[in-house]
Order: structure tokens, then C-alpha cells, then sequence
């Protein structure tokens, strides 16, 4: 995992891998070095946290292993969709959290959400929009209201894919509750850029029939996924 440089993660135990960028210096403060996902965080990365869908060997790391896992799903979570190089999505914030703690015990790395400043750094790359927003992002004019298979669109100057469109993204903010950026597969063209930003919503559990609501998936948000960022 040299400095600067992007390298493939494994997942210890399973054969779960996924690919990390470099950012550069000063894009994460007092940080000696910084990746962020290449992608979206798939189907089968968290299934793997998740349910254990992919692993190939006992439990190696007690810490790991008790790290807070979600209930199952209240109906189909993929909406049909397809979890096969598909992104995650209808996540709670604290879904996203827990799954970066349990990936930092499973690689003894120090894995977490992106700061909204640190994602927003990320997406525009050094640019302040893209110049064609169909060609790095899914959004309404082009989506056809579903997400897409990872990594279809151009990555950004810092080959970094999706970071606009496909799913909106999970970053932590000052106040601890959490905020979506970027914009997703539904909404408009004009609002998908490196300001967009939500916060949630009851509208996106109002369908989920479980009283409390579930803390881990949002039942009427298909649009809501997230990335990891990865600090040394």
C-alpha cells in the first residue's frame, strides 16, 4: 500500500476485494496518506459485513466479529435490481459507520466515511464541474429510475467513478447525524453536482412497517449508497 498510489484491498477471510484511489496531499488534514474507494461500496462487499454472504473461513478477529451487524432486510433492499457489481443502496448512515468499523477490524487499516469537505474535494478533482455530465454520471436524463452496474461512467480526473449520480453518498458531518452528497440515478440533471446535499428524511422509512423504524435500512430510500475512505 505504497503512498500515492492506488492498490486492491482484500477482505481477510473471503474473497471479497475492491480498489482504492489516492488523494492527494492536504485533501484529508493531518493525514500522512489518504485513499477513497474507487467505487461505490457493493452488494457483495457489505453482504459480506452483513450476513457473512462470501466468506470462505471461520472468524479470525473477535473485534470484527463483534461489531454490530444488521437484521435482515424488511422485503428486497436491491428493488430488483440486482446485487451482481451493483452498489449497495437503501443503507442507514449508522449501516455505513458500522461497516467501516467492522472493515477496519477485519484489515487492521483505518477505514471510515468521508468528512462532507473530503468527499466534496474528492468529487470535483480539481475541477469545478464536470464538462459532461452524461459521460461520469447517472442521474434522471439517463438512468431510466434504477441505479447501474459500478464503474460504467468515465472516473473523474483522480479515477475516481460515480462519485456524481448512480447513488447518492453517505459523509459525516460536524454534527455526527450525517448527510448525503452528489445526487443520485433520480434526480434532475442541474441539481447532480459537487454541492448536492441531503439530509434524512422520516419520508425515507415510510413505507418500513417495523415500529421503531429500522436503524439500518431505509425502506423508500434506493437512492441512498456510500464509499469508504481510508486514512494512514
Amino acid at each position: 500500500m505504497p503512498a500515492g498510489r492506488p492498490f486492491t484491498q482484500a477482505v481477510p477471510g473471503s474473497r471479497v476485494r475492491f480498489d482504492m484511489v489516492p488523494l492527494p496531499r492536504g485533501v484529508v488534514p493531518r493525514a500522512r496518506a489518504a485513499w477513497i474507494g474507487k467505487h461505490e461500496v457493493s452488494w457483495r462487499e457489505f453482504e459480506l459485513y452483513a450476513f457473512g454472504v462470501g466468506r470462505t473461513g471461520p472468524v479470525a478477529n473477535p473485534k470484527a466479529d463483534a461489531v454490530s451487524r444488521p437484521s435482515r432486510p424488511y422485503g428486497a433492499p436491491d428493488r430488483g435490481w440486482g446485487r451482481d457489481g451493483m452498489p449497495v443502496i437503501a443503507i442507514s448512515f449508522q449501516a455505513a459507520q458500522r461497516y467501516t468499523e467492522w472493515l477496519s477490524h477485519k484489515t487492521g487499516r483505518h477505514f471510515r466515511l468521508p468528512t462532507e469537505a473530503e468527499w466534496e474535494a474528492a468529487c470535483r478533482a480539481g475541477a469545478a464541474h464536470p464538462s459532461d455530465l452524461n459521460a461520469v454520471a447517472w442521474h434522471a436524463g439517463n438512468s431510466g429510475g434504477r441505479t447501474h452496474p459500478l464503474g460504467k461512467k468515465r472516473p473523474n480526473a483522480w479515477g475516481i467513478h460515480d462519485m456524481l449520480g448512480n447513488v447518492a453518498e453517505w459523509c459525516s458531518t460536524p454534527d455526527g447525524r450525517g448527510a448525503v452528497r452528489g445526487g443520485s440515478f433520480r434526480d434532475e440533471p442541474r441539481t447532480v453536482n459537487a454541492r448536492a446535499r441531503a439530509v434524512f428524511s422520516r419520508d425515507w422509512q415510510a413505507t418500513d412497517p417495523q415500529m421503531p423504524k429500522s436503524r439500518w435500512w431505509l425502506s423508500d430510500a434506493p437512492f441512498v449508497g456510500f464509499r469508504v475512505l481510508l486514512v494512514q
